[in-house]
Formats: C-alpha cells, sequence, structure tokens
C-alpha cells in the first residue's frame, strides 16, 4: 500500500519529536518530597456542623406541627427566623469543608 503524503515515517517522526523544553530540565520530585498536610475539619466541626442544620430543621418543624405552641410559644412568628437562623450557622460552617 501507499503511504499518504503527509503521513511522516517513524523514523522522521521520532527526530523532530525531542524537542528542547524547559520541563527537561526541572528538577524532578519524588512523592516522598511532597508535603501532604491534611487540611480535613476535625470530627467535632462536622458533628456540630450537621446538628445545627438538623436542629433548625427540628425547630421548623416542631414549630409548624404543634401550630405556634412549641418550642417557644412567646416568639411568635419569630421561630421560624430562629429555626432559619439555626440551619444557616450550619450551611455557613460547610464553607470551611475540605
Amino acid at each position: 500500500m501507499a503511504e499518504s503524503k503527509h503521513r511522516k515515517n517513524r523514523r522522521t517522526r521520532d527526530k523532530t519529536e525531542t524537542k528542547k523544553s524547559p520541563l527537561n530540565d526541572a528538577d524532578p520530585k519524588e512523592v516522598k518530597d511532597l508535603e501532604l498536610e491534611d487540611d480535613s475539619l476535625p470530627l467535632w466541626y462536622r458533628a456540630t456542623m450537621i446538628g445545627l442544620m438538623i436542629l433548625g430543621l427540628l425547630w421548623l418543624i416542631v414549630w409548624y406541627i404543634t401550630q405556634g405552641a412549641a418550642p417557644l410559644q412567646a416568639a411568635g412568628g419569630w421561630n421560624v427566623i430562629i429555626g432559619f437562623g439555626i440551619t444557616m450557622v450550619g450551611f455557613f460552617m460547610t464553607m470551611r469543608w475540605k
């Protein structure tokens, strides 16, 4: 079969691909040389974050089910803001999640 005019043969292609690159002069690094830091969040932080989100949701559910009689009857409609506030604190804590 005839070879395409645009296709280079192996000998010429191998010679042209070894171009000089600034990365060829770089110092090689090994995995043991890299400093690996454990940036994960501590267990107490994750538990607090999830706990606040669940607590805020439960606050709202209890307020709706009891028709305002619980958790704080004196707060009235402010119970919605309290419940959402607790939940939002938990959601804002997720911004540190890595």
